[in-house]
């Protein structure tokens, strides 16, 4: 028993394996509690509630890897306590190349400070990818595409975000009819739409504190009368919870299709014209 006490006195091993499950322990006990604390609580936003929990997942995990690979180092280096204070971990992340972790890191932090985005935001990234925010972490963004595909990028290559769930977003719907249609029968037509829209879609629309409607569906008005050399274009605007945009958008366009065939509104269509050769001046 003394020799096996001995040896595991001795065993660098041993060691590495007890800090090991040290530190997979206390990252999974510190996310349980930080789960639990957001499950019972209710002054925060559940979208909030999410962002603030992904980014301390990541976070613990980073601290503890960080701190297990110096571990890990200050068993083999003599002194490396020593060497560590002399140098700065500043002067050693350097060493290690890691400037484009730092970036990504201090990237990952101003997304959050400044609340560009939260857990289960839809968003638009560079302009370029599309999808619905999964996780937010200190070094990376992961969003799940329409088609199921899990991006992951690294926060220091965001340059640009649209986000669609930001409190509010407006449905903006343009129909295009043709030259042919009586302009004031057109618009009695989709002022029509706009108050089928308001009584079927209401619980859609955006209210204030007093529980009053922002903005209900309306013909904003005729917004081009040469639309693409097509026809006379109309706008239909309503602003809703962004929880609700997609839905809404959807549904606004059902609605506006309905009504326009049911008067008989004809839709503008593409015109080619050709001249023949007796048509052409001479």
């Amino acid at each position: 028993m003394d020799q096996i006490k001995t040896f595991m006195e001795q065993s660098v091993f041993f060691d590495i394996v007890i800090v090991a499950i040290i530190l997979v322990t206390s990252v999974f006990i510190i996310n349980k509690i930080v789960k639990k604390f957001f499950q019972h609580s209710s002054f925060i936003e559940e979208r909030k509630e999410k962002t603030i929990e992904s980014m301390i997942r990541s976070l613990t995990r980073y601290m503890a890897t960080i701190g297990f690979i110096l571990f890990i180092i200050s068993q083999f280096v003599d002194n490396f306590g020593s060497i560590l204070a002399g140098a700065g971990v500043a002067g050693i992340i350097i060493g290690f190349g890691a400037q484009s972790l730092i970036r990504d890191i201090l990237a990952g932090l101003f997304l959050i400070y400044e609340k560009q985005l939260h857990q289960g935001d839809f968003i638009t990234i560079n302009n370029t990818f599309n999808g619905t925010v999964e996780e937010i972490g200190l070094r990376s963004l992961k969003i799940r595409e329409w088609s199921g595909k899990l991006l992951t990028i690294s926060n220091g290559e965001i340059k640009q975000i649209q986000n669609y769930n930001i409190d509010r977003m407006r449905v903006i719907e343009r129909v295009v009819v043709s030259y042919r249609e009586d302009p004031d029968h057109v618009w009695s037509v989709l002022e029509k739409a706009c108050e089928k829209m308001n009584e079927e879609l209401h619980h859609f629309l955006k209210k204030d504190s007093t529980n009053e409607l922002i903005e209900p569906f309306q013909l904003f008005g005729l917004t081009s009368i040469n639309a693409n050399f097509r026809g006379y274009e109309y706008t239909v605007i309503g602003l809703v919870d962004d929880q609700y945009y997609w839905t809404a958008s959807k549904e606004t366009r059902r609605i506006l299709a309905k009504v326009l065939y049911d008067e008989s509104i004809t839709l503008a269509e593409e015109r080619l014209l050709i001249e023949t050769e007796d048509r052409l001046p001479h």
